[in-house]
């Protein structure tokens, strides 16, 4: 009986842990289908297409009914928005988020460094209708994003090389793939305070961040504005830059808001 339970309970944390891969897989990939799901697990595909039925049941995910392709559901949206309204340094900077993106008319986001990939934890929407993009739980790499620069140009040479990919993946014409090259960038933000990444993630979208320190003066989150480059290119950078950084500031200094 005892080995009978012990069975049963380790199919259980497997079929936990796989589900779990799925999730990660679509946050990666955006869309995939079950063949695909499967090859990635190495499992069958009956198997796979168990998994996400119970992951269909609860919403995490959701099926593109023209392609028959799955996706990340509204679930997640709902219990990421449920972390973030627990999460206190997201609570205590709304005030000031939310001024920010009435400011700018920008999207506003707080991020925090994941390994060797940036997490967005909050997010503010602007004013203008085409700035409206949720990146709240997406992980995006460092070497590409203002958050990513923000967050990684203040580590030293030990932390910033393992918070770095292995490969700088090129995802425009403009992503800085050489490693002695984005040094140097991260030299020139060290100097002036601000971070910006313009078509290096993906084209037509900018953004520009500045760091959130805790009371030791640590980098412990970033703080950015983001939109369409053709419309964020307009305004005057430097301006821009101050205003995030101002923001920025305002959130720093206090230890506990951003340390688990």
């Amino acid at each position: 009986m005892s080995n009978a339970v012990s069975e049963a309970g380790t199919t259980s944390v497997q079929s936990v842990d796989r589900a779990l891969h799925i999730l990660e897989i679509l946050g990666a990939r955006g869309e995939c289908g079950v063949t695909e799901i499967a090859a990635e697990l190495g499992i069958h595909k009956s198997t796979a297409s168990r998994l996400m039925s119970a992951l269909l049941t609860r919403n995490l995910v959701e099926q593109l009914s023209d392609r028959g392709r799955f996706r990340l559901g509204r679930g997640i949206v709902r219990l990421a928005g449920s972390v973030t309204s627990n999460l206190e340094g997201v609570s205590g900077s709304r005030a000031v988020t939310r001024a920010l993106a009435s400011e700018t008319g920008e999207t506003v986001n707080i991020a925090v460094l994941d390994g060797d990939s940036v997490l967005y934890v909050d997010q503010v929407a602007g004013s203008n209708l085409r700035s409206l993009r949720s990146w709240l739980g997406q992980r995006v790499p460092v070497h590409c994003t203002a958050s990513g620069k923000a967050l990684t140009a203040w580590l030293d040479n030990d932390a910033r090389k393992a918070a770095r990919p292995t490969k700088l993946e090129r995802l425009t014409e403009f992503t800085i793939t050489n490693v002695d090259e984005l040094e140097r960038e991260l030299g020139q933000i060290r100097e002036r305070g601000w971070a910006v990444a313009n078509e290096e993630m993906e084209e037509g979208f900018m953004a520009v961040g500045a760091p959130i320190r805790d009371a030791y003066g640590e980098v412990v989150a970033a703080l950015t504005v983001s939109g369409p480059s053709g419309r964020l290119t307009k305004l005057p950078l430097d301006e821009l830059a101050h205003k995030v950084i101002a923001s920025a500031n305002e959130l720093s200094g206090d230890t506990d808001i951003w340390r688990e």
